[in-house]
Order: structure tokens, then C-alpha cells, then sequence
């Protein structure tokens, strides 16, 4: 894997994650395509005067993509690790509660002016591109967790605008396009309508209906600051003692944490010690090639639910209904036995074992 080291003595301004290899072109899916939706590049390109309502439908369906495509890789990683009270577990398990509160504030958000988020068609087909074309160059895929999967995944989805500017290739980051979301918000001014956004604990957080513009700010500002940290310094990221995901990653990365020196920001604090995890391999384009009957029955199993979290998740938000939301929850706790049964599986002829793929079936 041809990825450039970041080292525990480099100062964060110079820190920039690089991908393992181009993205794969998923079929049906090219480059990052979201179904009905122009790429953010695109989406950026609109004069600002011509974002107006529909523009934010279609931007939000975009944002419901992108934290969508976050939690397959983090699930994967954390099902990965044998010890679940490990620093390192409870870090990603945090996140990846982050994560679905994310997806759950832009699909309200989305509810908000007048859409319904599509979740099944969002999901992501791995490897491939993040959703949208940001981030051009990083390949988002599927594996156990390993220093490589951290840096060339984890904290590649995560990288912040500071100091990391515009992401690779001068394609959009993530932050940038919420922070144009936001100016659009405030641009266009729309009627938020609370009628059938949904009300729901998820981790640590609370979602709660968008009904203000100063409700929106806040919702934005939250995701931006847990997932990437602040523009300005990682110190404001480290405000609820919690770090942001980029520097949480960074800090399984590294195996240390981030301490401020004289001369800035550098993983030279306490050691993060890196768990043992089960060796799920690199999940390929396609799938897992021929399968055991084994195999493929637990696959079968693991693709089926996670068809029914998504569709599960869609019916919630088109109805309004925050019971459903709690169920696709609960669904979403029963995907892990089988990931776990199929990393126990030796793969024949090769180093590593089998894991989940991730992939619902399509009509």
C-alpha cells in the first residue's frame, strides 16, 4: 500500500493523509454519483443567487450520502477489535455514534425543506469514492482494523479544512460543503417545517427538529467540529475533552495522543496503545470471489439486514415516525453477530479472514 507515513514528530500543518489507490468505479455509481444528484463540485458551481430550496434538497440528499458511506468502514473497524473496553474501541464506538446522529440531523434537515431522504439509494457500493466527487482520491473500502485502514480511510474521510485546506486534487472537503450548505440556509431563508422530523437519542446526543436558521448553525457546527475540528486549531476540537474524529484517528494512528508543544500540535502525549483486532482482509471490488456455501449463507444474512436498516431508516423519515427510527436501531445492533462469525473465517489460500461486504440487495 503506497501511502505517505505520517510521523508523531510531524506538526499537524503538515500532516495530510494519502490515499491507497484510486477509487474503484462502482457500477451504477460512477465516481461517487449519488442517484438524482449532481456531484458537489457541481452543486458548488451554482451562483450562489441560484441556490434556492431545491438546490438544498438536493445538497442535503448529498450530505445524507456522505454520512452514510462513514459508518460500513467504522462498523467494520470496531467489530474488528477483540477487547471492547480498549481506549481505542471505545473511541470508534463513539464515533461511529457521531456518525449516525450526523445522518440523522441532515435527513431532518432534508424533512425540513420540503424533501424525503432516500437512504437505500445512498448507500455506497465499496470500495469506491465518497459520495458527491469531495474528496477526490480517497478510496473508502472495507477491513479490519489496521494502521493503514486508519490513515488511508479513517482519517482521509475525516481531514479537516485546517490545515488541510481543500482535500486532494483542489476537490471539495466535507466541510467546505456544509459550510456552503449553511451560507445557502441563510441566503434562501426557507420555511422549516417540523412535520415529520424525527426526535431520537442517538449516542451521546439527542436529535431534535430544525425549526430556526439558528438551529441549522448549530446542527452544522456540531457535525463539522466532531467529525473534522474546528478551522482554527485543534484545540477547540478538544473542548468536551473529547477529540474530533480526524484527531481521534490520529491518535490510533500515531499511538499517542495529541499534545500542544511549543512549536504546535504533535502526537507526542500519552501512549494509545494499538489493539490486537481480527485480521479481516481488504474487502475486493465485487465481493468476496467464490464463496463457501458457509460463507455465502452468512453474507446472504448480513445483506439482507442491512437492507432492512436502510429501508427501515427511509420508512421512518417518510412517515414521520420516531418509533421506527428506534427499530431500525435495534436492527442495526443485530448486524454484528454475523460480521463477527464471518471474521472468524479463515480465507482459503490467503492471509486474513472474511468479513461483511456491505451490500443490500438491488431491485
Amino acid at each position: 500500500m503506497a501511502s505517505a507515513v505520517l510521523t508523531a514528530a510531524t506538526p499537524l500543518s503538515a500532516a495530510a493523509p494519502v490515499s491507497a489507490a484510486a477509487p474503484v468505479r462502482a457500477a451504477g455509481r460512477p465516481e461517487g454519483a449519488v442517484s438524482g444528484c449532481r456531484s458537489v463540485a457541481r452543486l458548488l458551481a451554482v451562483p450562489r443567487g441560484g441556490r434556492g430550496a431545491g438546490w438544498l434538497r438536493e445538497a442535503l440528499q448529498v450530505a445524507v450520502a456522505l454520512e452514510l458511506a462513514t459508518i460500513p468502514p467504522y462498523l467494520c473497524g470496531w467489530w474488528s477489535v477483540g477487547d471492547r473496553t480498549s481506549h481505542v474501541a471505545r473511541l470508534i464506538r463513539r464515533i461511529i455514534g457521531d456518525e449516525m446522529y450526523h445522518m440523522g440531523v441532515v435527513c431532518n434537515l432534508l424533512v425540513a425543506v420540503g424533501g424525503r431522504p432516500r437512504i437505500t439509494d445512498a448507500a455506497l457500493a465499496y470500495p469506491g469514492p465518497l459520495p458527491g466527487g469531495v474528496r477526490d482520491g480517497v478510496n473508502v473500502y472495507l477491513s479490519g482494523l489496521n494502521r493503514p485502514f486508519v490513515h488511508d480511510v479513517m482519517m482521509a474521510i475525516e481531514a479537516p479544512e485546517a490545515p488541510l485546506a481543500r482535500g486532494l486534487n483542489g476537490s471539495p472537503s466535507i466541510g467546505h460543503f456544509y459550510d456552503e450548505l449553511m451560507s445557502a440556509f441563510r441566503s434562501t431563508a426557507p420555511e422549516l417545517s417540523a412535520r415529520g422530523q424525527l426526535s431520537q437519542r442517538i449516542g451521546s446526543d439527542v436529535l431534535e427538529p430544525v425549526t430556526d436558521l439558528d438551529g441549522v448553525e448549530r446542527a452544522i457546527e456540531t457535525i463539522k467540529e466532531q467529525g473534522e475540528g474546528t478551522t482554527s486549531s485543534p484545540e477547540d476540537a478538544f473542548g468536551d475533552d473529547y477529540p474530533a474524529h480526524y484527531y481521534a484517528f490520529g491518535e490510533i494512528y500515531h499511538g499517542r495522543q495529541l499534545r500542544r508543544e511549543d512549536d504546535g500540535w504533535r502526537f507526542t502525549g500519552a501512549p494509545v496503545p494499538f489493539p490486537d483486532a481480527r485480521p479481516m482482509a481488504r474487502v475486493s471490488a465485487g465481493g468476496w470471489p467464490d464463496p463457501s456455501q458457509r460463507v455465502r449463507d452468512l453474507l446472504d444474512r448480513f445483506d439482507t439486514a442491512y437492507a432492512n436498516v436502510l429501508s427501515t431508516l427511509e420508512t421512518a423519515w417518510a412517515d414521520g415516525d420516531a418509533r421506527t427510527l428506534g427499530s431500525a436501531v435495534r436492527t442495526m445492533g443485530g448486524l454484528e453477530a454475523p460480521a463477527l462469525e464471518l471474521m472468524e473465517i479463515p480465507l482459503p489460500g490467503a492471509r486474513g479472514t472474511y468479513g461483511p461486504q456491505f451490500r443490500p440487495p438491488r431491485a
